[in-house]
């Protein structure tokens, strides 16, 4: 990889006002200059500055495009290498014809995430912060943007860092005692390494797992299923989410005869909102095969939507579904509110016992907020406004982090019960790498791979 120098589209595929076209490794600049017009001398460029020029095919002598470039020199890079940045016109065909031409020069394609990848096998940010730039980019709220941020800045790295540091210094001693055995009594202090491994290791492990489930909510997003019979709603419900005309609302049953899916932005969470086609006996074929796939995606779903109609009298198919939904984690939202001539809200909610329940008129955007408070509450256990904690593992993190801690406890009950320290020595090292993992202090090869194959090309 160090002797590679390395060329991509950086910029998002289709058409645009701007694309660019980064290369970096040991050979950029040497590789870019003389596609560049007019000739410049590259002692005399300077780095980190736009100069304007053309790109021109040294073989036809054609122009491909009016640019904008900019030479960087290492290490005041993103990858720590020397880089070269040309900024185009954004169409699909010129940027792939300025690549080709880089290519062409004994540049190599980059794989997905590799710039990145040199980013941190080149010192300039830890493992943590590397995957914190995929979720950067694909981050769907401001509030799983502020996380990402966070963790980019390197807040994972100094928590990790802190939680690593007791235990180098106690396995530095335990170590010692194995390789002085006489003087252990002077060098292990059983009790007290136990009470720093409680206190500034365990401790703060378990902290870090308990925000990993609201992180998760924030990044990855939750599913939620709107269920009911037919005309109860539903649709009308999906388009005042989304706060535009996604799905067909008319008078007409069973309009619905397969789902919708769309993501909207519920306090800062992205939720996947799943509009289904009505529960209830049907011989349409079509009408059938739509409710088959409401069943199915029942059991994907997070968080269920349970719609009922009072402006009329529970049915036995509200009742059917009820027994069905009754177990999950369902909020009933009894809609046509405006509809109501006599109160049997209550009747409803009698029927239908045990449901958080929220009364609405999708059609008159009435309930609404209080609805989508509802919504927030349900996913994320809490009813004040999101407090987004300073540092949330991933799923990667998070698996690490669960090895760390029981290697942790092992220890201090090792510490505890007079274990070999021998033993003990095999615990903290454990802990240790476990971490390690995290901030690519003994990361795999194997690993990396399967994090920066998440990147796209150009990243």
């Amino acid at each position: 990889m160090d002797s590679d120098t390395i060329a991509a589209v950086a910029t998002p595929p289709g058409a645009g006002g701007i694309g660019v076209v980064k290369i970096s490794g040991p050979q950029a600049i040497h590789i870019a200059l003389p596609l560049l017009h007019p000739p410049r001398d590259p002692s005399r460029i300077k780095s980190h500055h736009l100069y304007y020029g053309t790109i021109i095919d040294p073989e036809t002598e054609k122009t491909l495009d009016e640019v904008l470039f900019t030479i960087m020199r290492a290490p005041r890079t993103y990858t720590r290498e020397d880089v070269v940045e040309i900024q185009a016109h954004g169409s699909r065909c010129g940027l792939g014809a300025i690549l080709e031409l880089v290519l062409k020069r004994g540049v190599r394609l980059a794989e997905p995430g590799e710039f990145t990848k040199r980013a941190f096998l080149n010192g300039r940010i830890d493992l943590s912060q590397a995957e914190a730039v995929i979720e950067v980019v694909n981050a769907q709220t401001t509030e799983g943007l502020e996380l990402a941020s966070r963790q980019l800045k390197g807040c994972l790295f100094e928590a990790i860092d802190a939680i690593r540091g007791p235990i180098k210094t106690i396995l530095v001693d335990v170590e010692a005692a194995i390789d002085f055995p006489e003087d252990v009594e002077d060098i292990i202090h059983p009790e007290h390494f136990a009470q720093e491994m409680t206190n500034d290791v365990i401790a703060p492990l378990e902290e870090l797992l308990e925000h990993y489930d609201e992180g998760h909510v924030y990044r990855e997003g939750v599913a939620a299923i709107i269920i009911g019979r037919p005309n109860v709603g539903k649709s009308s419900l999906m388009n005042r989410l989304l706060e535009k005309e996604r799905a067909i609302v008319t008078a007409v049953p069973g309009t619905t005869r397969d789902f919708i899916e769309e993501t909207v932005n519920i306090r800062g969470i992205p939720m996947r909102l799943i509009d289904t086609a009505g529960l209830h006996d049907t011989q349409d074929g079509l009408e059938a095969e739509g409710i088959r796939f409401t069943r199915e995606r029942l059991d994907e779903a997070d968080l269920v939507l349970f719609m009922v109609d009072c402006s009329m009298p529970i049915m036995d198919e509200d009742v059917q579904i009820y027994d069905l939904v009754r177990n999950r984690k369902t909020i009933l939202v009894i809609n046509k509110l405006d509809l109501v001539i006599h109160d049997i809200v209550s009747n409803i909610v009698e029927r239908l016992r045990g449901l958080f329940w929220v009364d609405i008129s999708a059609l008159y955007n009435r309930g609404i907020e209080k609805l989508k408070a509802a919504v927030f509450r349900g996913v994320m256990h809490q009813t004040g406004p999101a407090d987004l904690p300073s540092i949330v593992p991933n799923l990667r993190h998070k698996v690490a982090i669960k090895k760390a801690l029981t290697a942790s406890r092992d220890v201090v009950e090792g510490f505890s019960t007079g274990r070999p320290a021998e033993l003990v020595a095999v615990d903290l090292t454990e802990a240790l790498d476990s971490l390690g993992e995290i901030v690519g202090a003994t990361t795999t090869e194997e690993i990396l791979d399967q994090i920066f194959s998440r990147f796209c090309v150009g990243k």
